[in-house]
């Protein structure tokens, strides 16, 4: 059957990981997705490893259904094809900074004016009633401007990068929320609109509903951040044999940790019944859940703690997650056939419609001049 979004038609100027993951995941719910690259290709295609050249695995993974075409914006002549694509499309995404994007008439007035039920979606760095509007952002800038760098420095470290984009990954899903929700009013009044997504907002939004904390009140009860979050003593702790993620969370969970430890003089404690309570000694309480796993291999903790429903885990690295049993029974990775790169892994879409399924029919667009 088709995807939810099934007939409907995107114009996709988007490049590196942002704009690419969100269109391919409106391609993956059955959308038609026309990416249009520039002479070179999206500068994602370079990053390796690679069987062939422009064929990087980063690429790859953001970028399968859809179909590509190679347009010069700075050109009239394809400028004029590209606005001619615009015209019979439903959505129409791109990632430039406004400014270029007016000098080419391909701001929202312009397109709106034109096609009034054209969803256009911007994904920006800064909003742009800001003062930043105009500035260059990529992912490790906007992970230090937005806090997420500093919440490090707050948990006893130096500030550091989260290793993997979560900025760009974490706007792609605003954007895709926004363009459905935009898709639907039109449905409803006729009427399509444009979207504005920028990453800095994005990202302070994402970090703030946890680490707003005390400054959420006015005036504050207290200064920003989430204790649990940021204490340094939460991280995966060292067993006998290895390392084992071990989250106790509530009352019952601490209580039944305590008592498989052996530890039942913790597990009675009053203040574990209080969630307050919880919260005020949770360095106290991850230093006695660390001093507790070192007396056991790591097998050994996950069998009990499973036995006791307290939330666990191993630690996974990707060797480790390819064979994972859950993955394996989900059918969650996949190997495919690409057209020029042969046997591909990837992942099949996370999300499960019941009566609309997502589904991969195109892989990522090759370099063959005919096919972009």
């Amino acid at each position: 059957m088709p995807g939810p979004l099934h007939g409907i038609k995107v114009v996709d100027l988007t490049t590196v990981i942002a704009g690419p993951y969100a269109t391919q995941t409106l391609g993956d719910m059955g959308a038609e997705i026309l990416k249009v690259e520039p002479p070179g290709g999206d500068i994602m295609r370079a990053p390796g490893p690679a069987r062939s050249p422009g064929m990087g695995a980063a690429f790859l993974n953001c970028n399968r259904n859809k179909r590509s075409i190679t347009l010069d914006v700075k050109c009239e002549q394809d400028l004029a094809k590209l606005r001619e694509l615009i015209a019979e499309a439903d959505i129409f995404v791109h990632n430039m900074r406004m400014g270029a994007a007016r000098r080419s008439g391909l701001d929202p007035e312009t397109l709106l004016a034109r096609h009034p039920r054209l969803i256009y979606c911007a994904i920006v760095g800064f909003g742009q009633d800001g003062p930043y509007r105009d500035r260059p952002a990529y992912d490790d800038v906007i992970q230090a401007a937005a806090g997420w760098a500093a919440l490090a420095e707050r948990a006893g470290e130096v500030p550091r990068y989260a290793p993997t984009v979560v900025a760009d990954k974490t706007t792609a899903l605003f954007a895709v929320g926004a363009i459905n929700a935009a898709l639907y009013h039109r449905e409803v009044s006729g009427e399509g609109q444009a979207i504005e997504v920028p990453m800095f907002e994005a990202m302070v939004s994402f970090l703030a509903i946890e680490h707003l904390g005390g400054r959420s009140f006015a005036p504050p009860l207290g200064p920003s951040g989430y204790s649990r979050a940021l204490s340094p003593h939460r991280r995966p702790y060292r067993t006998a044999d290895g390392f084992i993620a071990v989250m106790p969370y509530t009352g019952a969970h601490w209580r039944a940790f305590f008592h498989a430890a052996g530890r039942d003089d913790w597990a009675d404690e009053p203040a574990l019944g209080e969630a307050a309570a919880r919260a005020a000694m949770i360095d106290t309480l991850y230093e006695r859940l660390a001093d507790c796993l070192t007396a056991l291999r790591t097998a050994e903790w996950v069998a009990m703690l499973e036995e006791a429903d307290v939330p666990c885990s191993t630690i996974n690295s990707f060797e480790n997650l390819l064979d994972h049993p859950h993955l394996k029974a989900t059918g969650f990775f996949e190997t495919v056939e690409h057209p020029s790169e042969g046997r591909l892994v990837g992942t099949r879409p996370p999300v499960r419609f019941s009566k609309t399924p997502c589904s991969i029919d195109k892989q990522a667009p090759g370099r063959d001049p005919a096919n972009i």
